[in-house]
């Protein structure tokens, strides 16, 4: 069948399976949750519906903030309308893309997570000075993703409707500007949570881009925690085959040594032609671990 013959359905799900992993789950879970909330409030649930926001959304008040920490979390997975859920997931699915594929899929994940939990807490510390209302949507996060887009690809042109096409540098600085001059407006719309996102996700994406790679610092510790493969009981050998078996270890010893080293040659040299951006995240991997054996 042509690709003009698809049915809406098959051109969606192919599209949404060509999405980058990380970007795809978050889309599915928040897409998902807010379709939960639409349907509980079609039968009748609201009050259900009010209580899961009451529980999983970010209270900016200390005692709360420190009695229930997983609403730092769980709160960019709730939205209030179809418009908040809408735009939220709209201007992560054009600008998260591009910034996971140059990425990858962990740095990805801690930019967007760093900036949405960064922004409650930026909200946590001005709450003396606004109004402590629950603060619900991934407006935090995205606000952090798009500063990490405006970063990566500051001169491509953003088409908006009635606008004519916009670098992203300006139009990513233009919406931050318009949060700063509505901040003490009573609009019930988060604005001190979008700008600590915006700001967490230059930290956190300038960080990484002097070096601190945070996949391989998760590498890192996962393997920690990795079970160490059982050792095997040692046999009662003879001479000889005690003899064998050392002359075994130094030339295993000298083939690893040897493959390692034309591991790290390749490596460097691709680095040389492409950039370290141009390693896929298991060549960042193991040019860490043979960076700590040398």
């Amino acid at each position: 069948m042509s690709m003009y013959g698809d049915s809406f359905g098959s051109a969606l799900k192919r599209g949404y399976l060509g999405l980058p992993v990380a970007l795809r789950t978050i889309l599915a879970i928040n897409v998902g949750v807010f379709l939960l909330q639409t349907l509980l409030m079609a039968f009748g649930a609201g009050s259900l519906v009010g209580g899961v926001i009451n529980a999983f959304g970010f209270m900016p008040e200390w005692s709360v903030a420190l009695t229930q920490p997983w609403r730092l979390f769980t709160y960019m997975f709730l939205h209030g309308s179809v418009l908040h859920v809408a735009f939220n997931m709209l201007w992560l699915w054009w600008m998260g893309r591009p910034v996971e594929e140059q990425l990858g899929p962990r740095n990805f994940l801690v930019i967007y997570f760093g900036a949405g939990i960064g922004g409650a807490l930026i909200n946590l510390v001005f709450s003396p000075f606004f109004s402590a209302t629950i603060t619900i949507g991934a407006s935090g996060a995205v606000f952090g993703m798009m500063v990490a887009f405006a970063m990566l690809f500051p001169r491509i042109p953003i088409m908006l409707l009635f606008f004519p096409p916009i670098e992203a540098r300006f139009l990513v600085a233009g919406l931050i500007a318009i949060d700063l001059l509505f901040i003490s407006s009573a609009d019930n719309v988060a604005r001190i949570v979008h700008l600590g996102g915006a700001f967490w996700g230059y930290i956190l994406l300038k960080l990484y881009l002097q070096g601190y790679h945070y996949d391989l610092w998760i590498e890192q510790f996962q393997q920690k925690f990795k079970p160490k493969p059982p050792r095997r009981k040692a046999a009662q050998r003879d001479v000889q085959g005690e003899r064998k078996t050392r002359l075994r270890k130094v030339t295993d010893a000298e083939i690893v040594e040897e493959h390692n080293r034309e591991d790290l040659d390749r490596i460097l040299d691709k680095i040389s032609k492409s950039g370290y951006e141009g390693l896929t995240a298991e060549e960042k991997r193991l040019l860490f671990e043979l960076s700590k054996k040398n």
